[in-house]
């Protein structure tokens, strides 16, 4: 079974790289878009990436388009956007799929190994209200879900995309999982 820190990635400006450089941190790893509703979630995954990234926390974020062409834009116009607009100074990646049949196997490693989203229910029935057929379980549901991955690179929590990044339930899992050698 390939490690969550051997899946190969590219770096938002292009250069390739792994998760290896994050090997015994606490990890949030977001699926973003930069024009989505949920897309203010930049400005809290930035608060939570500077209040714990002194205790070997990070916030890493992917870029995707997979839902309602949310994420139109390349690498470098979304990492434009992220420091331009909100300040961005988390690890941010170039932009992958997260569903579907070309699903990045990092997403492929992230669903299988945590297949169940806490409070999906909610946000499915938010997709409903605006006609959207949300996807089947265990898929990623929307931008912005988020996986947390504890310093060992196991997947421990997977929160629904409108989990604010300050929501109570996803700062206790961090802290717990801070708190753990």
């Amino acid at each position: 079974m390939t490690r969550l820190y051997d899946i190969p990635l590219k770096a938002i400006d292009g250069s390739a790289t792994t998760l290896q450089a994050h090997a015994g941190e606490v990890l949030l790893i977001v699926n973003v878009a930069s024009k989505c509703g949920l897309t203010p979630q930049y400005e809290g995954l930035e608060k939570l990436y500077d209040r714990y990234r002194d205790s070997k926390f990070a916030v890493l974020g992917f870029p995707a388009n997979d839902f309602a062409g949310q994420e139109p834009g390349n690498d470098a116009e979304i990492q434009a956007f992220c420091t331009g607009t909100f300040g961005i100074r988390f690890p941010m990646y170039s932009k992958i799929a997260v569903t579907g049949p070309d699903k990045h196997p990092l997403y492929q490693h992230l669903t299988s190994a945590q297949p169940v989203t806490e409070d999906r229910t909610n946000m499915e029935e938010n997709l409903r209200g605006y006609k959207i057929e949300p996807t089947p379980a265990p898929e990623v549901l929307w931008n912005f879900e988020k996986f947390l991955v504890n310093r060992q690179g196991e997947v421990v929590g997977r929160f629904a995309p409108d989990t604010l990044p300050d929501a109570e339930k996803l700062v206790a899992a961090i802290e717990r999982e801070l708190a753990r050698a």
